[in-house]
C-alpha cells in the first residue's frame, strides 16, 4: 500500500460523530418530483444566464443556462421536460430570500440528449479539455462551487508539487463522500488520473480520516489493480481536517500563509465528488446533473444517502426519508457545525449541497444563553486557523474592523470549533460573519464611492476642457479679427478723423499679448489633462497596474503645470493697465454708428456679387454695374460722414450752447442718414433675391430701380444738410 506522511495542525475538536445513522441503508434513488428547481447561481461568483423560454422543451442534458463571465459555470436540465417558469423561487441560503430559478416540469420519459465523451483527452490540448469541463457545469461539489476550470487555469501557471484529493469528510452526519468513495471507486480514481494529466504534479494524495475503513480498503484495492502512483494518507479523526488549508498542513507539513492561496505554494485541492464528476464528463458526455447526498437526523425514520437529481425540492427528499413531523424541531442544510437552519423546506438541492439534517429538539436543543467571556483560552486552543478568538470578539462587538482585520479575521474558516468550546456559550462565529459582512458592504460602499467621485471629477474635468477649448476658439478668432483689422483700408480716414487722440493711439500693449497667450496656454493644458485623467481612469478601471503610476505622475505633473500657467494669467490680469476710455463726441459717436452701417452695407453687396458672378447668368454685368455705383455711393457717404463727425469737442462745449435752428438741423441730418441707410439696405436686400432667383430679375430690377432713386434723393438731401450744418458750425 503506497502511503504518505502524516502530520498535524494547531487546535481541532472531537464531536461525536454520528455518522452511522445513514450507512444502514444502500445508496437510494428517490423518484421525480413533480417540478425541479434550479436556482442560476449554484456556485461562487456571476450566476448563469438562461438560454431557455417558458414553454420549452428539453432533453435530459441540455443546457438551460450558459456561463456567465469568468467566474460562472454551465446549468444543465436534469431530466426531460418542459420549462414552465424562469422566476424568483426560495434558494438555500442562510438569508432566506429567493433567487431566480429555472422551474422544468418533468415528461417521465427521461430522455437523454445526445451525449459526447472527450474520448481522446489524452492526446488533445489541455486547454480545449478545460473548455469542455466548463461546458459540463463542473464546480467544486465540497465547498463553495468554485468553477473547476478556473482554479485548474490558476493551477497551471506555476508547477505543482502536491495534488491532494480531500476526502476526510470531517464534519459530523456526512456520508456523502463515504458512500461516494464506497460506490464509485473506480470512477474516482478515473477522475483523478484526468487531473493529473492536466496539471502534472509531482505528488497525488488522497488524505481521508480513519473513520472510513470500507472506503480506505476499496481506493486501496483499485490503486493496486491500476498500478497507480497514487497515495492514500489516513489522518486521525479530527475536525476540521478537512478543511482546506489543515489538510494541506496534515499532509505535507507547510502552513498556507494568510492572504496566500494554496496555488500560491504549488498545491492544488480537489474533492472526491468533484474527481466523479470529471469521470462522467470525460468518459461518459454526462454534465453535472445530481450529486449524492446525505439525509439524517432523528426526525427521519429511514436516514440513507441518496443520488438526487438538482433541483429536488427537499421537501420531495425528506418525504423519501419518511420524516416524522412531530420530531422535526430544526432543519439543517450541511452539517451541525458548519451547516445554517433552513426556513422552509421548499428549497431545491443544488451542486454543494452534501447533507440534509432533520433534527430533532432533543438532538439539538436551544442554545444556552450568551454569558460573558471568562478569558478561559479555550478558544484559542481549539482555533485550527492559530487565530485569537477572544480578541476579535472585543472587536466585533466594538466594530473596530481595522483591528479585526489586523488580527486576520478573514483567516477564519468558520468552522466553528470556537464556539463548540466556550463555556459561556458565545456565538462566535456569528460576530465574525456579522463583521466580515460589514467590512465586505464598507469596502464595496467605498469603491462605489470612488467610482462615482471618478466620475464626477471626469465629468467636471471634460466640462471644464471644453469650456477652455471654447475660450481658445474664441481667442483664436479675435486675435485673427484684430490682425485683419490692422491692415490698411479705404475707410482710414474715417478712424482717423473721429477724435484727434486716436492718432496718437499707442500699439497694443505687450501685456494684452502676453494675457492672449497665457489663456490658450491654460486652455490647451486643461485639454491635455482632461485627456490624462481619462486614460487614468479607464486604467483603474481596467486594472492595468502596470499604467496607473505612471499616468498618475503625468497627471500630477499636468495639474501642476496649469496651476503654474493660472497663476502667471492672474499676475498678468493684475498688472495690466486699465484702459481708459476717451470721451467722444455725440455726433461723432453718430458718425461712427453711419460709418459703421455704410461698411456693412458694402459687405453685403460685395457678397452678392460674388454670389452672382457664380451664377454665370446674362444679367451679371449688368447687377454688377449696379452694386459698383452702390459701393461708390456709399463711399461718397461715408466721406460725407467722416467730414461731419471731423468736429472736436470744443464746438459742442457746455460752454456755448447750441440754438434750437442747429438742434433741428442735426435732428434732419440724421433722420436722412437713416433714409440713406434704408436705402442702402432696400438694395442689398433686392440684390440678394436676384442672385438667389433668376427667373423673378425683371420685377427685382424694377425695384433695385425705385430703391436707386431713393436712395439718390436722400443722399443729395443729406449733402445739402451736411453743408448747412458745417457753415453754421463755421459760423459760430
Amino acid at each position: 500500500m503506497n502511503t504518505a506522511q502524516v502530520f498535524s495542525f494547531h487546535g481541532g475538536i472531537h464531536p461525536e460523530e454520528n455518522k452511522t445513522q445513514s450507512l444502514q441503508l444502500p445508496l437510494g434513488r428517490p423518484s421525480l418530483p413533480s417540478e425541479l428547481i434550479l436556482p442560476l447561481g449554484q456556485h461562487i461568483g456571476q450566476s448563469s444566464r438562461p438560454v431557455v423560454n417558458q414553454g420549452d422543451k428539453v432533453l435530459k442534458g441540455d443546457v438551460i443556462a450558459t456561463s456567465n463571465g469568468f467566474l460562472s459555470s454551465y446549468l444543465h436540465a436534469p431530466t426531460s421536460g418542459a420549462i414552465t417558469a424562469i422566476e424568483e423561487r426560495p434558494i438555500a441560503h442562510p438569508s432566506g430570500l429567493s433567487d431566480l430559478c429555472i422551474v422544468l416540469h418533468p415528461d417521465g420519459e427521461d430522455r437523454w440528449t445526445e451525449l459526447k465523451p472527450l474520448n481522446n483527452w489524452q492526446s488533445i490540448d489541455k486547454a480545449e479539455i478545460l473548455a469542455y469541463l466548463s461546458n459540463m457545469g463542473i464546480v467544486g461539489m465540497g465547498g463553495a462551487g468554485f468553477p473547476t476550470q478556473v482554479k485548474l487555469q490558476g493551477a497551471q501557471k506555476s508547477t505543482l508539487s502536491h495534488f491532494i484529493i480531500n476526502a476526510a469528510e470531517c464534519e459530523p452526519y456526512i456520508t456523502a463522500d463515504d458512500t461516494l468513495m464506497r460506490e464509485k471507486t473506480h470512477e474516482l480514481i478515473s477522475g483523478i488520473e484526468v487531473f493529473q494529466h492536466l496539471i502534472q504534479a509531482d505528488k497525488v494524495i488522497i488524505g481521508i480520516e480513519d473513520n472510513k475503513p470500507t472506503a480506505i480498503t476499496a481506493i486501496n484495492a483499485v490503486i493496486a489493480e491500476r498500478n497507480s502512483n497514487i497515495q492514500v494518507a489516513v489522518v486521525p479523526t479530527k475536525y476540521p481536517s478537512g478543511g482546506e488549508k489543515q489538510l494541506i498542513q496534515l499532509l505535507t507539513g507547510q502552513e498556507v500563509p494568510s492572504g496566500k492561496h494554496p496555488a500560491d505554494m504549488g498545491i492544488l485541492c480537489q474533492n472526491v465528488g468533484t474527481c466523479v464528476a470529471v469521470h462522467d464528463a470525460i468518459y461518459l458526455g454526462k454534465p453535472l446533473i445530481s450529486r449524492i447526498t446525505t439525509l439524517t437526523g432523528e426526525a427521519l425514520t429511514s436516514p440513507q444517502n441518496v443520488e438526487v437529481l438538482l433541483g429536488t425540492p427537499i421537501e420531495h427528499l425528506l418525504a423519501y426519508a419518511d420524516v416524522q413531523h412531530s420530531r422535526l424541531n430544526r432543519l439543517i442544510l450541511g452539517g451541525p457545525m458548519m451547516g445554517y437552519t433552513l426556513d422552509s423546506a421548499a428549497v431545491p438541492i443544488v451542486k454543494t449541497t452534501n447533507c440534509i439534517l432533520a433534527a430533532s429538539k432533543k438532538e439539538f436543543p436551544a442554545p444556552a444563553p450568551e454569558q460573558a467571556c471568562i478569558r478561559c483560552g479555550m478558544c484559542e486552543q481549539a482555533c485550527p486557523a492559530s487565530l485569537l478568538p477572544q480578541q476579535l470578539l472585543w472587536f466585533s462587538k466594538s466594530q473596530e474592523h481595522e483591528k479585526a482585520e489586523h488580527y486576520n479575521l478573514f483567516d477564519c474558516i468558520e468552522c466553528g470549533a470556537c464556539s463548540y468550546v466556550c463555556p459561556s456559550s458565545i456565538p462566535l462565529v456569528q460576530y465574525y460573519r456579522h463583521t466580515k459582512s460589514s467590512i465586505r458592504d464598507a469596502r464595496e460602499a467605498n469603491v462605489k464611492s470612488d467610482l462615482a467621485k471618478q466620475r464626477f471629477e471626469a465629468r467636471k474635468a471634460r466640462q471644464e476642457a471644453e469650456a477652455a477649448e471654447k475660450e481658445a476658439k474664441r481667442l483664436a478668432r479675435q486675435k485673427a479679427t484684430t490682425a485683419k483689422s490692422a491692415e490698411p483700408k479705404k475707410a482710414a480716414p474715417v478712424a482717423d478723423s473721429i477724435a484727434p487722440t486716436s492718432k496718437t493711439a499707442a500699439p497694443a500693449s505687450p501685456a494684452v499679448d502676453d494675457t492672449k497667450k497665457l489663456k490658450v496656454d491654460v486652455a490647451i493644458g486643461k485639454s491635455k489633462l482632461k485627456k490624462l485623467q481619462k486614460q487614468l481612469l479607464d486604467a483603474q478601471e481596467n486594472e492595468h497596474l502596470e499604467d496607473i503610476s505612471a499616468l498618475q505622475l503625468q497627471v500630477t505633473d499636468q495639474e501642476n503645470l496649469v496651476a503654474e500657467l493660472e497663476k502667471q494669467l492672474a499676475a498678468v490680469l493684475e498688472s495690466a493697465p486699465s484702459v481708459a476710455k476717451v470721451p467722444v463726441d455725440d455726433a461723432a459717436k453718430k458718425a461712427k454708428i453711419d460709418a459703421a452701417i455704410a461698411k456693412a452695407a458694402v459687405k453685403k453687396v460685395e457678397k452678392a456679387l460674388k454670389k452672382a458672378e457664380e451664377m454665370q447668368a446674362p444679367e451679371v454685368d449688368a447687377i454688377r454695374q449696379q452694386l459698383k455705383d452702390a459701393q461708390q455711393r456709399a463711399d461718397e457717404l461715408e466721406q460725407a460722414l467722416s467730414s461731419s463727425g471731423s468736429v472736436t469737442p470744443k464746438a459742442t462745449s457746455p460752454a456755448t450752447p447750441a440754438s434750437a435752428a442747429e438742434l433741428d438741423l442735426a435732428g434732419q441730418v440724421k433722420k436722412e442718414k437713416i433714409a440713406v441707410a434704408l436705402a442702402n439696405a432696400q438694395i442689398n436686400k433686392l440684390t440678394k433675391r436676384l442672385a438667389n432667383a433668376p427667373e423673378e430679375a425683371e420685377a427685382i430690377q424694377a425695384e433695385i430701380d425705385a430703391a436707386k432713386q431713393r436712395l439718390q434723393t436722400a443722399q443729395a438731401l443729406l449733402n445739402t444738410l451736411v453743408q448747412s450744418q458745417n457753415s453754421t458750425q463755421e459760423n459760430r
